[in-house]
């Protein structure tokens, strides 16, 4: 709720430094004049790029990016499918659809575009790391979720706009399978350990399986190889183009990108 709100307040300020400049709250005024207020209107840049970071710290609360990206594992007390809702296809696609809403803004300020890649790049490798460590099943798909959406704020930094959008459905669409699968183990590990989350809910737990859950054993199955990057499946293609077009803005995070998606299929396949 604090992180949030401090996300919030960011936006709040953001929209109203930026009608102050321009007079207006609507997209079409706001992109006209985002395109040529550097060379004509005089405009102190220094005050753009204030508005434009406060407008993207909304974003990084809603999309727990780095450094507030502390709610969302603590978000998964709630009932699974809930999980699966708020992580798959609502709360964390907010800020992400508002940053590719607001490209052409940020856009004409490179300094925020640079800024918004290296966010990404921090959450992306943050997450996967932080998954390592979860023995909590429904933890380590949070912090799974927190690290794809980092890809998806990196490809929104470098400019790629339709990768981070095709990124964005593909991995809502695994990541609602793969938590509606978590929901199904938990409930059969729950008459064979007891009812603590401590337990039904520890992967250390849930080795042998496959005898109780086969049908649940296959579909997870499905949506951790998606989730990995493997082709044919939806995520591949989506992770890919982020990935080549990582490479080709800065090796650097192109690096961080790739090895990352090792990560990823490290954690998953635990």
């Amino acid at each position: 709720f604090v992180t949030n709100r401090v996300g919030d307040f960011g936006l709040l300020l953001g929209i109203l430094g930026f009608f102050w400049i321009t007079g207006s709250l609507e997209f079409r005024d706001l992109f006209k004049i985002a395109n040529n207020w550097i060379p004509n209107n005089g405009i102190n840049s220094l005050l753009t790029t204030l508005c434009a970071f406060l407008l993207f710290l909304g974003a990084v609360a809603k999309s727990a990016q780095f450094p507030l990206h502390v709610w969302l594992p603590d978000a998964m007390e709630g009932p699974t499918p809930i999980s699966a809702l708020i992580h798959a296809a609502t709360m964390v696609a907010a800020g992400i659809f508002l940053i590719a809403r607001l490209l052409p803004l940020f856009i004409s300020l490179p300094l925020i575009m640079s800024f918004i890649s290296l966010v990404g790049t921090i959450t992306l490798f943050l997450g996967a790391t932080l998954a390592l460590a979860q023995r909590d099943i429904k933890r380590s798909l949070a912090y799974s979720t927190m690290s794809q959406l980092g890809y998806m704020m990196l490809a929104l930094g470098i400019g790629s706009y339709e990768a981070a959008l095709f990124h964005l459905i593909t991995h809502a669409y695994s990541k609602a399978l793969l938590f509606l699968g978590s929901g199904s183990v938990i409930h059969s590990m729950e008459p064979l350990v007891g009812y603590s989350p401590d337990k039904s809910q520890n992967m250390v737990l849930m080795g042998g399986l496959r005898k109780y859950v086969p049908i649940t054993r296959t579909t997870f199955l499905c949506g951790t190889l998606s989730l990995c990057g493997i082709p044919p499946l939806a995520c591949f293609w989506s992770k890919d183009e982020i990935l080549s077009n990582s490479w080709l803005y800065s090796p650097f995070f192109g690096i961080i990108a790739s090895f990352t998606a090792g990560l990823t299929a490290f954690y998953m396949f635990r």
